[in-house]
């Protein structure tokens, strides 16, 4: 069977200097996957990449054993927060709306199949009854819960989500992981770029941990050990034992 996701050496550089090198990995469908490393370790530079929002040296990219490119309305991309220009004069429902027209097709304009997609993956945020508000005007987690409906309303296969949970409450937080997770159930794979290693053992099957280049990759308690975070961190690891936080060697 196919993987869900297949990169090899994946090279990504700006003005001539090399961002992240030799990115290799295989994740199985169905799998939630933690995205983590460092400050600048080039987590959100990777997953561009891998999507073609930005330019690679070199790399290839297998979506369900298919080049990306015959792939894309199957993958689903919510964007860090400080991406999106909250200004916009867009509503709630319009933007979750948004998601059906990569499977639309060229012309074509959504009708009452897509608007009752667009509905359901409101409900399923708990953001229905905020359908007619503008973007702008609501908190942080209410944001990214319309984000994360409107990957939903595409009916993809996989999910990228980029720093899902920076700037937004504890319920919102508990919210997404709940859908996270019934997404998983139903077959789905998804990627989250995540900085706070506290709920990793928690929330993740898998880990993609990276500085610049892949530490190193595979199920949670294989990755998330004190000598391969210090590695990755350049950083002791060690006062978070007791607290059995970081599994051990």
């Amino acid at each position: 069977m196919s993987k869900a996701v297949e990169v090899s050496n994946l090279h990504v550089s700006y003005f001539g200097n090399e961002v992240v090198k030799d990115i290799n990995f295989k994740i199985d469908k169905g799998r939630l996957v933690g995205i983590i490393g460092p400050n600048g370790a080039g987590k959100s530079t990777m997953i561009k990449a891998i999507l073609g929002l930005i330019n690679k040296d070199k790399g290839r990219v297998l979506v369900n054993g298919k080049e990306i490119k015959k792939e894309r309305k199957n993958i689903a991309y919510v964007p860090q927060r400080n991406d999106i220009d909250w200004n916009f004069p867009i509503n709630v429902f319009d933007t979750v709306l948004l998601g059906t027209y990569p499977k639309l097709g060229l012309l074509r304009r959504p009708k009452e199949k897509e608007k009752n997609l667009a509905m359901d993956a409101l409900k399923r945020v708990k953001m229905d009854e905020y359908k007619d508000s503008q973007i702008g005007e609501l908190s942080g987690g209410q944001q990214q819960r319309i984000f994360l409906a409107r990957a939903i309303a595409q009916e993809a296969d996989i999910y990228f989500l980029d720093e899902p949970f920076v700037g937004i409450d504890i319920s919102s937080e508990k919210t997404i992981m709940e859908i996270l997770n019934k997404l998983k159930s139903e077959g789905k794979t998804i990627f989250v770029v995540h900085h706070d290693l506290s709920k990793v053992e928690e929330y993740f099957d898998d880990l993609i941990l990276i500085n610049k280049e892949i530490i190193k990759t595979g199920k949670v308690e294989n990755v998330f050990k004190e000598k391969i975070m210090n590695q990755a961190y350049n950083s002791d690891f060690s006062f978070m034992r007791s607290n059995r936080k970081v599994g051990a060697i």
